[in-house]
C-alpha cells in the first residue's frame, strides 16, 4: 500500500518539487494551497494516483478544520507531513502597517502551527514532520522582520515537536534554504533578483557564494526525501542548511 504524504504550500516553488518528487518515488499525495487551480493542475501533472488537491488559506481556521475532514477520509495514517508555505513582503520594522507585517507571521508561523495541531493526530506512528524555513531564521535582511522572525519562530516550533512526538516516533526536521529559483524569486516589481547585478556582485563575482548559484528548487526536494526516508531515522529536532555554502562566508 502507497505511503501518503501531505504537502502544505505545494502549489509552486519548493512545495511543487516535494509533491513531485514524493508521487515519483510512489507515495500518494494530498496537496492544500490557497491557489485552488494551480493546485490541481500540480496534482494533475503528478506520476501515479490518488492525488488529492485541497483549497486552503493557512489563516482560516474553517478553511484549515475542512482540510482535516478531508484528510480523516482520504489521508488518515499519512506518513509524512511537509510545510513549504511561504510568502516574501517587505515589511519595515516601524513604519508600515501593522496587519500586513503580522500577515507574514500569521500565514508562516500561525498557520503551520494551526496546521500541526488538525493534522498530526491523524498521522501514523514513526511519521515526519518537515518544515521549510529558510537561513533567514538566523540572518538579517533590511524590510523582512516579519519574514525573518517567523522563519525563526518556526525552528523552534520544530524542535519542540521533536520534543512531544518523540514517544510516537515522529521526527520534526526543519530544511534552511538559502537562494532558491522560484516564483518567490521575482519580486514586487515583477524583476527576478537572481537575474540582478546586485545578485551577481554580491554572491557571484565576489564569492560570498561558493557555488555561485541558486538552487534549484528539486534539490531542496531531495533534502526533504531524505528526511522522510529511512535514512534519516535518528534525526530530528534539527535544522538542515541547504544554502550551497552562503552562510560559512563572510
Amino acid at each position: 500500500m502507497s505511503k501518503k504524504v501531505i504537502v502544505i504550500g505545494g502549489s509552486s516553488g519548493i512545495g511543487k518539487a516535494i509533491a513531485e518528487r514524493f508521487a515519483k518515488e510512489g507515495y500518494r499525495v494530498m496537496i492544500g494551497s490557497q491557489d485552488l487551480e494551480a493546485t490541481q493542475k500540480v496534482v494533475s501533472s503528478l506520476a501515479g494516483e490518488g492525488h488529492v488537491a485541497i483549497q486552503m488559506d493557512v489563516t482560516s481556521d474553517e478553511q484549515i478544520e475542512r482540510f482535516k475532514q478531508q484528510a480523516e477520509e482520504k489521508f488518515t495514517g499519512f506518513h509524512a507531513l511537509i510545510n513549504s508555505v511561504g510568502i516574501s513582503r517587505a515589511n519595515p520594522v516601524v513604519d508600515s502597517d501593522f496587519a500586513e507585517w503580522d500577515h507574514s507571521l500569521q500565514v508562516m508561523l500561525y498557520g503551520a502551527v494551526k496546521v500541526c495541531r488538525a493534522l498530526l493526530p491523524l498521522m501514523e506512528d514513526g511519521g515526519r514532520i518537515i518544515h521549510i524555513t529558510s537561513i533567514h531564521y538566523e540572518r538579517v535582511v533590511k524590510g523582512s522582520s516579519a519574514y525573518g522572525m517567523a522563519k525563526a519562530a518556526i525552528t523552534q516550533f520544530t524542535r519542540s515537536l521533536a520534543l512531544e512526538l518523540a514517544p510516537r516516533n515522529i521526527l520534526a526536521n526543519a530544511i534552511a534554504p538559502g537562494f532558491v529559483d522560484t516564483p518567490m524569486s521575482v519580486k514586487a516589481d515583477g524583476k527576478n533578483e537572481l537575474e540582478s547585478e546586485w545578485f551577481k556582485d554580491n554572491y557571484i563575482r565576489y564569492d560570498h557564494l561558493p557555488l555561485k548559484r541558486a538552487a534549484r528548487a528539486e534539490e531542496i526536494a531531495g533534502v526533504a526525501w531524505f528526511l522522510a526516508g529511512p535514512d534519516a531515522s535518528y534525526i530530528t529536532g534539527t535544522v538542515l542548511t541547504v544554502d550551497g555554502g552562503l552562510t560559512i562566508t563572510f
